[in-house]
């Protein structure tokens, strides 16, 4: 239906970045050892909603996402669509706290439906390889 423009197809989901890189493991010298000293950093965490055809609606803030970012940024996309929408996210629990159940109504309202996509398979999710 998104190839013949009968709906816009949209795949959401969240990610954050820091500019300190997590410790990871690494090679070394032979009985040698390395000092790692672990740094925090502030992490800016986005909400991306991108189309196939890489349309890209971004949403950032310092600080963890919880579903109340998530709906305010659903909300402003929604402004911006032109015709019935389907957003596919994963199965993350601010995904499915009360508010965001019942926003769902509202949005559907608006000609924007919510699909969840089966439980384990990021693999179906387009906006992963971003």
């Amino acid at each position: 239906m998104a190839k013949d423009g009968f709906i816009d197809l949209f795949f959401g989901d969240e990610s954050g970045f820091s500019l300190i890189p997590p410790v990871s493991y690494h090679w070394q010298p032979k009985n040698e050892y390395t000092k790692i000293v672990p740094i925090r950093s502030k992490r800016l965490n986005v909400f991306g909603i991108m189309s196939e055809d890489n349309r890209l609606f971004e949403y950032s803030k310092i600080g963890s996402i919880k579903a109340e970012f998530v709906i305010n940024s659903i909300d402003d996309f929604v402004t911006k669509t032109r015709c019935r929408t389907i957003i596919c996210l994963d199965n993350a629990p601010i995904h499915h706290t009360e508010e965001f159940n019942n926003k769902i109504i509202e949005w559907r309202k608006q000609d924007l439906e919510i699909f969840f996509l089966p439980k384990y398979s990021p693999h179906l999710n387009s906006i992963e390889t971003l």
